[in-house]
């Protein structure tokens, strides 16, 4: 155990009089945080530790693992889509602290952990988002100190944790009266009685008794912290109106607080801060942030923040999604007063990332409409210091606005992500990777969706996301039953389904550190690491020229290029936009940075990184070697590149 981490105090019953752990020292914040490469996985479904029992996952050959069951019956894809929508797969802290080493040779500085408390037991919440006890960590991830082990070793390998966290609603501890689990909607003021709470067992109780009956800590057990209004429309009302349906609405059976009782925001922060407290964390992640007033986002977030920076966390890291996708993100962080450093790019901004990457959308889209400041979509703005404000996020769990299928369902190539990831790695914001991104993870060949159910379509359920969740360790079986259950061990499998493996399988894992993107997408973490520009530099599209053609913004389909500026320095950013044919250009340099006679040299080639020899890679444009800028007669300053095959990245430096 290490010095500064103290023995594990006794979890308190009640929160709001209850000291706060301490340790001797506590990890610093970043200097900045948009230096981080951001990692985001559902932990149930990232690693269980034990893919050393399991066979790496042959891509060519999958049927190989798409067995029958132990009782024979053969495989089936709607057991596996059932796998996926409804059970446990076997994910852990142990399991994600096992894969650090994994994580740091793809280049993540930070990772993002989905909720990891305590979850109503006996419910198919894996995703973590419906917490039953705010102070302890759900038996199916591990315990209290397997957390803390993950961070004080993550951090060993100078690797931050931010924890996703929820203060907008409690798990479905209780049910209205006649034991109803959702109400229709009351408008401010109304409100339902309150009904019972649900023992472990979900059985009706009239008083918390257990650990896992109702919700823990005690404060949160008086009928006054919950809006009780029912289940109503998410995404009704204004998000300026305090007491907007959206407000006040049930998370589905999640149960809304009512955060205008005395004393419940103090309460729930302060639970937050014992996590931070104990477990020297790095940051959260709040999650439904746009579901609470811009008082309470404001209030919330100052009181953490000021926590952390009293023991000696100067800028603890705080990103939320907000109402209205990317069109109030402004107006978020303006009325929050800055103690929110982030918000999460997942509305139009995301599916334009898509489609520029994939040759569809012209990128413009994405480089002048989203970064104008004047322009309503996103209004990131072009000076580099605003991209400490913005998490730029390709893939999620949720894909709130758009297709609920991975960026690689629909890909031309294995690589082509990497053409994405390049966008978000280069361009002004703070890069976040999904997990199984690096793996180009898609659910089945295009052959086998037919079969599956819900594919790419909301139901209304919510199991059409499960297809952007598979689990990157292979499950055999997922787990049964669920934790609360005495009458059978926690380890348990339902051995009626098979596990929801990736790309369609079960029992055989994808940590392939060989694979097309990983290779590339570990090169870009590398040269982004290795040069400031990249990370802070100004930010310029850049026009083309080709087959004659004047210099001008082109597209779809071809080459993508900008520029990050800092200093004199100058880093010429592109990729071959078309997912199949090889393009080139003359592409717009700055003429003042590189000079008659100056030239810009190759930094990084994902080509030439993913080759089987990259140090005898004889492709074009290996790095190391330059390309002189050439001008032409009205003083235009260019480079001449050739021959990028599909979806490849290229990136070029005057001041290597």
């Amino acid at each position: 155990m290490p010095p500064d981490n103290p023995a594990l105090p006794e979890k308190p019953a009640s929160i709001r009089n209850a000291p706060l752990p301490t340790r001797a020292a506590y990890r610093r914040s970043p200097d900045d945080w948009r230096d981080q490469v951001l990692y985001f996985l559902l932990l149930d479904r990232f690693s269980d530790g034990q893919e050393e029992s399991r066979p790496l996952l042959d891509r060519q050959h999958r049927g190989a693992a798409r067995t029958a069951l132990p009782d024979g019956t053969p495989w089936r894809w709607a057991n596996w889509a059932e796998s996926g929508a409804h059970w446990w797969q076997g994910g852990t802290l142990k399991g994600l602290s096992s894969k650090l080493p994994y994580l740091k040779r793809l280049g993540v500085t930070v990772i993002w952990i989905s909720p990891v408390f305590k979850q109503r037991a006996r419910l198919d919440t894996y995703h973590g988002y419906g917490v039953q006890d705010f102070l302890d960590i759900d038996p199916h991830f591990g315990t209290t100190r397997d957390l803390i082990d993950l961070v004080d070793e993550a951090h060993r390998q100078d690797v931050l944790v931010i924890l996703d966290i929820i203060f907008n609603h409690s798990g479905a501890n209780w049910v209205y009266p006649g034991g109803q689990r959702t109400l229709p909607y009351k408008p401010y003021p109304g409100r339902h009685p309150f009904g019972r709470w649900l023992g472990a067992g979900e059985q009706e109780i009239n008083g918390v008794q257990g650990p896992s009956d109702g919700v823990w800590p005690l404060e949160l057990q008086d009928p006054e912290c919950y809006t009780r209004a029912g289940k109503g429309n998410l995404g009704e009302g204004d998000i300026g109106d305090d007491n907007a349906e959206h407000k006040r609405t049930d998370f589905f059976d999640l149960r809304d607080f009512h955060l205008e009782a005395d004393g419940l925001l103090n309460d729930l922060a302060r639970c937050y801060k014992y996590w931070i407290a104990l477990t020297d964390c790095d940051g959260f992640r709040i999650d439904t942030l746009k579901h609470v007033t811009f008082e309470q986002a404001r209030n919330f977030c100052g009181s953490i923040k000021e926590f952390a920076a009293g023991i000696g966390k100067s800028d603890f890291f705080l990103v939320a999604e907000v109402a209205g996708g990317d069109y109030n993100q402004e107006r978020y962080l303006a009325a929050v007063d800055r103690n929110l450093n982030a918000v999460l790019d997942i509305g139009d901004m995301r599916r334009v990332l898509h489609g520029v990457a994939k040759g569809y959308e012209h990128p413009a889209r994405y480089f002048l409409d989203g970064f104008d400041p004047r322009n309503t979509m996103a209004g990131m703005g072009s000076h580099r210091n605003l991209g400490k404000h913005h998490v730029s996020v390709l893939d999620d769990h949720d894909h709130v606005w758009g297709d609920k299928i991975r960026f690689s369902s629909e890909a031309a190539s294995e690589h082509q992500v990497a053409a994405a990831v390049a966008l978000q790695l280069f361009s002004l914001g703070i890069p976040c990777i999904y997990y199984g991104t690096e793996q180009s993870l898609a659910g089945p060949e295009a052959s086998e969706r037919g079969f599956l159910p819900n594919w790419n379509r909301a139901d209304g359920s919510g199991y059409a996301t499960r297809y952007l969740r598979e689990a990157m360790f292979g499950p055999t079986h997922p787990r049964q039953p669920k934790p609360g259950d005495p009458a059978a061990p926690e380890a348990a499998l339902n051995k009626s389904l098979p596990g929801f493996g990736p790309f369609g399988t079960a029992g055989a894992h994808c940590f392939d550190e060989h694979s097309p993107a990983f290779l590339r997408i570990a090169a870009l973490t590398a040269v982004r690491r290795k040069y400031p520009v990249l990370r802070s530099g100004r930010q310029y599209l850049r026009q083309l020229s080709f087959l004659g053609k004047p210099f001008a913004f082109y597209g779809p389909g071809e080459i993508v290029a900008w520029s990050r500026v800092l200093g004199e320095t100058e880093a010429l950013c592109l990729f071959n936009s078309h997912g199949s044919a090889g393009r080139g250009a003359d592409v717009l340099v700055d003429a003042s940075l590189n000079p008659t006679g100056s030239s810009l040299t190759v930094a990084l080639n994902t080509a030439q990184a993913a080759s089987p020899q990259p140090s005898s890679y004889n492709g074009f444009h290996p790095v190391g070697s330059s390309l002189p800028v050439r001008r032409r007669p009205d003083g235009t300053a260019y480079v001449e590149v050739r021959s990028v095959t599909a979806s490849e990245v290229l990136v070029l430096l005057n001041r290597p």
